[in-house]
């Protein structure tokens, strides 16, 4: 173990955010993973069984509390619309298939 993560292990755990959906406490996790910042979420399980009784309280080492606050809020901020995320799918799709756009068929 080096210094730093002896100094994480000491570090206290802060809530920076609750969330009544477990979905929407995945994706949370996820991006702040994604950016390297260790996060732990209290009452992942209870509120997968019984979402309306149970929030989870998605937190991170107080000293990763600034930067993660600034990534969520991020999120908030420019959320993907739906149809950014099927006409991604669709070209991904036509990517593996070799079907092309008819101008890059044209190229």
């Amino acid at each position: 173990m080096n210094g730093e993560e002896i100094g994480k292990e000491q570090d206290e755990l802060v809530t920076i955010a609750t969330y009544p959906e477990p979905m929407e406490a995945s994706l949370a996790r996820t991006e702040l993973e994604a950016a390297g910042i260790p996060v732990f979420l209290q009452g992942e399980t209870a509120n997968s069984l019984i979402p309306v009784a149970f929030v989870s309280q998605l937190q991170v080492y107080a000293s990763d509390e600034a930067e993660a606050r600034k990534l969520l809020e991020s999120m908030d901020d420019a959320p993907e619309s739906m149809e950014a995320v099927t006409a991604a799918e669709i070209a991904a799709e036509q990517a593996e298939s070799g079907e092309g756009s008819a101008e890059e068929k044209k190229k």
